[in-house]
């Protein structure tokens, strides 16, 4: 008796309309999907394309998909976990949608890994915006004056401490500096992945600059 053919519906997400019309980000998302689906000998019924921050949950594409996932009982499958959210009440309320799904890049994850994958870089967010807040508090009572960008008048451990956040994110940087994206765009890519900036704000195409001169980028 011949095995029956997994189905599957894929979802991609963009953060930007460039990004949709151009393919950035887009393509490398496909190119995974389509490389698990050949392993999985997995059969793609319906895909769906998002253009929408990671920040945001409501994504009318995304209840389509998982909408086609309970028609077609089929399982979700996106490139990464990041394509979702790194939002933790967000994904368990997915979850608990009883729609199964999987990230091309952690296929054998289980529902609860996904879960703790999460969790850990929505707590690694908080502990680096508490650091940085408690270096600035430290540096204030030293009497430094602190401006706008005050993290980078910091004391030298502080400094060291960006270059080591700015080495972690090189990977990332690289990546999306060789897709070819403004300083705007990669701001906007970087949020849109859950990825907090030094201090644990919001990422300015002036801030991208900095990290990207530390690297070497």
């Amino acid at each position: 008796m011949q095995a029956k053919t997994a189905r599957f519906v894929a979802y991609f997400r963009v953060s930007t309309a460039r990004q949709g019309r151009s393919g950035l980000g887009l393509e490398a998302q496909q190119q995974a999907v389509r490389q698990y689906l050949a392993s999985a000998s997995g059969t793609l019924v319906a895909e769906f394309t998002e253009v929408e921050t990671g920040k945001r949950n409501g994504r009318p594409e995304l209840a389509k998909a998982l909408a086609a996932c309970k028609r077609h009982k089929a399982k979700l499958v996106i490139a990464k976990l990041d394509r979702l959210s790194r939002n933790v009440a967000f994904l368990s309320a997915m979850m608990d949608g009883k729609v199964e799904f999987v990230a091309c890049d952690n296929p054998h994850a289980t529902r609860l890994t996904l879960h703790i994958l999460a969790a850990v870089a929505e707590h690694e967010a908080e502990v680096i915006s508490q650091r940085t807040k408690a270096a600035l508090q430290a540096a204030k009572r030293r009497g430094v004056v602190l401006g706008r960008n005050g993290a980078d008048v910091l004391a030298p451990a502080n400094r060291a401490a960006a270059l080591e956040r700015a080495g972690q994110l090189k990977p990332v940087l690289a990546e999306l500096a060789g897709a070819g994206m403004s300083h705007r765009e990669i701001a906007g890519e970087l949020a849109a992945r859950g990825i907090p900036s030094a201090g644990g704000g919001k990422w300015h195409p002036q801030t991208v600059s900095r990290v990207l001169g530390r690297v070497g980028l």
